[in-house]
């Protein structure tokens, strides 16, 4: 038995197994039982059939989510959330093979009814077609899905009947602005075709399991065939397509309250079953006449046989088959089943099937079907092939191009034209005079005229369900405000210095993402209030309060309720009170929520700020009294970050927020800088045109814009006004963006910020933003706590390099930039991500080792571009006078440092080649550098490096003085008189070109 919530169920072809996916990560094999006897368990409902568990099938790492068995049954397919698609043999039940190369969740998977490719569909956009002899991707799908929402629960697709077409749930057009189901053609894998006309996404296609005849006098052939799919979306709406036809054959629109996750047709392919998230199943029953044209199996499978694709064997000693004993047993325990529910005042199980009947646009009407379908144990061929042939001829066109599908629909039902189908059925309407729906038309629910009184079904109570919602009249209670509560509530509140809201007598807030709305009904007498949630003018639960309520507010994940008596009641989304009552002292003046956080200003001023979710508050209690430093300011505006942070706004055009790193207020932003500076959002010319998309700080400006001086447009401003009005700002919204953390608006307020010191030649400002950005080059986590990788969740050296680029492309740092960004190419370790995969060494600290006398070397690991190991290592020589010449390659570290001071003063500085000059001079903020350590000492390098650094002052350059320059310490380096060139090429001397470019080439990166 399952444990968790069953996310799909998938017949065998055969009709022999089930297979089912849970959430408790089993897929699980069911077998008839006929045996099985007995009622459904806690009630009166008879079990049609007994399946029994045959099998569990253990290997996905979270929620099961689809599954598919393969033609014939020979493989059987599940996907999960773990990102995984399992092969099973669906004889043995033993897994063959593990797919892993879907980067997201996996939603949806189907075969290809030849047998030899599988398609899987996931979260990461893709939908990927594997090969069943080898198990290897053949193709992969992206386009429809670049935009496609990550928020459907379902990504179920499916493979047409004659192996032509995929068609693939939750794909868009126009970048992300319509809705589609996306065609994907065999072989080339292209997706030209898009099924167009729902208004939210699709969830789930289906194929009818048959191919049908456009001509039943003619063969079966390709120009001869067409396929029928059903799509169900989240927009609540089912429509039905023939690949004949450029509009939908059906449109059901509003079918469930909730989105549909799964369709499913009968095996006869005329009936087709669609599941919805509110709990209900909707039947759509079609005549043979209505889907006219289905071709007999064995045709279907002949079609099949043009691919000339041989499928893998079936397992010797395995069969699907049922023996003729199990079918005498299956057969006579249907017939006693189906006794029991033939009795006319049976407890027998009955199904509302929805039937279109054609005619002049009659409406639908719910039958009772006193026998519920099942599996069939050998499956059905369909109708023969004796079936009345059309009338119309179709054009041989498959799915036709989407400028041909408009898919115009009327309100209701609609079919194209083509199709004999004269039937106007509003699904939204089917309280016929033997369906009472008690005053409230549109619900799909059965009355009691439908059911005997003993087997009415029973469902879940809700606390309230059944009683009659009244219309109250939302209207202000006056003498509530001098009494501020009722019946031996709380009395001596605190002197207000804000004031409490009004009191109504209706009071409601919607639920975040939802239509459910959560009110409250304060009575005009002393009675108590009364809080109620309300789903699809449904109660789903209410409570009673002794003291009015003032303000309500409702999340995904609680509800919050203040009263007069300066209590907060918190609900979860059942109604459950999960924490006790919040008793603040004074009502609630503000009450603001998002997602799990809650704010509350209450009358006293007093600040609260929690997180509902983990029941612990962002910060101690504060007081908002010192935002009020006149008596003519006032708060005007409170909200909330998810992250805790409130925002206030304040009468004098200051919004603030609360640091809880400062322990203090902190201005957000202020009219103050509408005066000058150019980034003002009323000022800017982007800020129109992205209304529609601002964040958090970009609205905040937005509430408070204007000019104080708007009446002296001609006043006299200082010198660099607009310029230090503008920096100011951009470095304010840089804060602000960071504590409300709002990502996007802190990465575009930066390249502002980068643009606009870079336009003015700031320099110094310009270093010490790249520093910042750039941090120390070997960062590593725990050793550096004054530096960390990331900021607002972004990479702080991925932030560099779009910095880097706005210097490069300015008139006046574009060496800045271009310097810097080698720099940042030369980085050991670009960010804490890449750090984190890196092998482990156990070398943590700079090796410092004498190798002979006066001479010792100063050993550094580190990595290049993340993962390649590399070492870098100074050496120091002690000269016979006593000075020391140093090659520098490795940070001066203070250890390091304090060793080169022991051996004596340093008189040379050395870059061996053209890449190793990082640690020269002040290019890093690091714990030292060689010349600014050593200024006296004589700098020494390549003519590269002086080339790339020429803000520095060189003693010598190989390269660019003559190749016997001397520059003082070789009679105090060299002990012999052997030459310094290499043996074996006397032209391989430092100065030399050859040498210069085999190091180079040797050193740079390769992009």
């Amino acid at each position: 038995m399952h444990t968790g919530p069953v996310l799909v169920v998938r017949w065998a072809h055969s009709g022999r197994w089930l297979a089912s996916g849970s959430d408790d990560e089993i897929v699980m094999i069911w077998d008839l039982d006929p045996n099985a006897r007995g009622k459904v368990w806690g009630s009166d409902e008879v079990n049609v059939e007994g399946w029994k568990p045959l099998k569990r099938l253990p290997g996905h790492e979270s929620d099961v989510t689809d599954v598919a068995w393969a033609p014939q049954d020979r493989y059987l397919a599940s996907v999960g959330l773990d990102s995984q698609v399992l092969i099973w043999c669906g004889y043995t039940l033993e897994r063959l093979r593990k797919l892993d190369q879907h980067q997201g969740f996996v939603k949806g998977v189907c075969w290809d009814p030849v047998g030899e490719f599988l398609a899987t569909q996931s979260d990461d956009r893709s939908v990927k077609i594997w090969r069943t002899t080898d198990w290897s991707l053949e193709a992969e799908v992206t386009k429809p899905f670049e935009d496609s929402p990550g928020s459907t629960f379902f990504r179920r697709l499916s493979w047409s009947p004659d192996g032509a077409h995929i068609t693939a749930s939750n794909a868009t057009n126009n970048q992300g602005f319509v809705f589609i189901a996306a065609v994907i053609t065999r072989n080339s894998w292209t997706s030209e075709i898009s099924l167009v006309g729902h208004e939210n996404t699709v969830e789930v296609a289906v194929y009818n399991p048959h191919i049908f005849l456009r001509n039943l006098n003619e063969k079966v052939s390709t120009p001869n065939i067409c396929s029928v799919v059903a799509l169900g979306a989240d927009d609540r709406s089912v429509s039905i397509w023939q690949t004949k036809s450029a509009r939908p054959l059906i449109v059901a629109k509003e079918v469930f309250d909730r989105q549909i996750m799964d369709l499913s047709w009968s095996w006869d392919g005329l009936t087709l079953y669609a599941a919805s998230s509110d709990g209900t199943i909707a039947v759509f029953n079609f005549d043979p006449t209505e889907l006219e044209g289905i071709a007999p199996a064995s045709a279907q499978e002949q079609y099949l046989t043009k691919f000339g694709f041989t499928p893998a064997p079936i397992p010797e000693g395995y069969s699907h088959v049922p023996t003729q004993e199990s079918m005498d047993t299956s057969q006579s325990q249907s017939q006693s089943q189906a006794a029991v529910f033939d009795q006319p005042n049976g407890s027998g199980e009955h199904v509302n099937v929805l039937v279109a009947k054609r005619g002049n646009k009659k409406r639908a009407t719910l039958t009772t079907q006193k026998t519920v379908p099942s599996a069939s144990i050998n499956g059905s061929a369909g109708p023969s092939a004796t079936a009345p042939a059309s009338k119309r001829v179709q054009s041989f066109n498959s799915f036709p191009a989407p400028s041909e599908q408009p898919f115009d629909v009327p309100d209701n039902w609609s079919r194209h034209a083509d199709v004999d189908m004269d039937v106007d059925v509003p699904i939204n309407s089917l309280d016929t005079p033997l369906s009472p729906t008690h005053g409230r038309p549109g619900k799909r629910k059965a009355s009691a005229l439908d059911y005997p009184d003993d087997t009415k079904p029973v469902k879940a109570r809700t606390l309230g369900g059944d009683r009659v919602r009244e219309h109250v009249p939302v209207k202000e209670i006056s003498h509530y405000a001098t009494r501020g509560t009722i019946d031996g509530a709380v009395t001596n509140l605190p002197v207000p210095s804000l004031p409490t809201p009004p009191l109504l007598t209706l009071l409601s807030a919607e639920v975040e993402d939802s239509d459910e709305v959560l009110e409250a009904r304060n009575p005009e007498d002393s009675g108590p209030a009364e809080v109620t949630l309300i789903s699809a003018k449904q109660t789903q639960w209410l409570d009673y309060l002794p003291s009015p309520v003032i303000s309500l507010k409702a999340t995904y994940s609680y509800c919050a309720v203040a009263t007069l008596d300066g209590s907060v009641n918190i609900y979860s989304p059942t109604g459950r009170r999960f924490m006790s009552a919040l008793a603040l002292g004074s009502p609630a003046a503000f009450m603001e929520a998002n997602k799990d956080a809650l704010l509350v200003i209450t009358t006293a001023g007093q600040l609260y700020s929690w997180n509902m979710k983990k029941q612990t508050a962002f910060f101690p209690p504060l007081s908002v009294g010192s935002l009020l430093s006149s008596l003519n300011h006032t708060i005007t505006a409170v909200s909330i970050r998810p992250n805790g942070a409130p925002i206030i706004n304040c009468s004098n055009g200051v919004v603030y927020s609360y640091d809880p790193q400062l322990l203090t207020f902190v201005k957000l932003s202020e009219r103050w800088w509408s005066d000058g500076s150019d980034s003002w959002q009323t000022r800017s010319r982007a800020s129109t045109s992205q209304a529609s998309n601002r964040g958090v700080v970009s609205t905040i400006e937005s509430s408070i814009s204007g000019t104080p001086d708007e009446g002296l447009p001609d006043k006299i401003r200082p010198a660099w006004w607009d310029t230090a009005l503008t920096l100011g700002h951009l470095e304010t919204r840089l804060n602000a963006t960071k504590l409300l953390d709002s990502p996007q608006e802190y990465k575009q307020a930066l390249l502002l910020y980068a643009k606009k010191i870079a336009d003015e030649n700031f320099r110094g400002k310009a270093e010490e933003l790249i520093r910042e950005l750039h941090g120390p080059v070997y960062f590593r986590p725990g050793r550096e706590d004054n530096w960390t990788p990331t900021i607002v969740g972004l990479s702080k050296r991925d932030l560099l390099k779009d910095v880097l680029s706005v210097l490069t492309r300015s008139k006046t740092l574009t060496k800045l930039g271009m310097d810097w960004q080698d720099i940042l190419k030369r980085a050991s370790i670009e960010d804490l991500q890449e750090s984190q995969s890196r092998p482990p060494t156990t070398m943590s600290e700079t090796v410092i080792r004498e190798v002979v006398k006066g001479i010792w070397t100063f050993s550094r690991p580190f990595t290049r571009s993340g993962f390649i190991p590399f070492g870098g290592r100074s050496t120091a020589i002690q000269l016979k006078n006593g000075s020391v010449w140093v090659l520098a390659s490795t940070p001066l570290e203070s250890e390091t440092k304090a060793k080169i001071d022991e051996l004596g003063p340093v008189k040379y500085i050395i870059s061996p080649d053209s890449v190793h000059y990082l640690f020269l001079a002040d290019l890093l903020e690091l714990t030292g550098e060689f010349k600014k350590a050593y200024p006296q000492a004589k700098l020494i390098a390549p003519l590269e490096v002086t080339e790339r650094l020429k803000d520095l002052k060189f003693d010598g350059s190989w390269g660019k003085d003559a190749p016997d320059t001397l520059y003082g310490f070789e009679d105090e380096y060299l002990k012999s008189s052997s030459s310094p060139n290499l043996p074996f090429m006397s032209a391989l001397s430092p100065s030399s070109w050859l040498h210069r470019r085999m190091v180079w080439s040797l050193g740079q990166d390769k992009e």
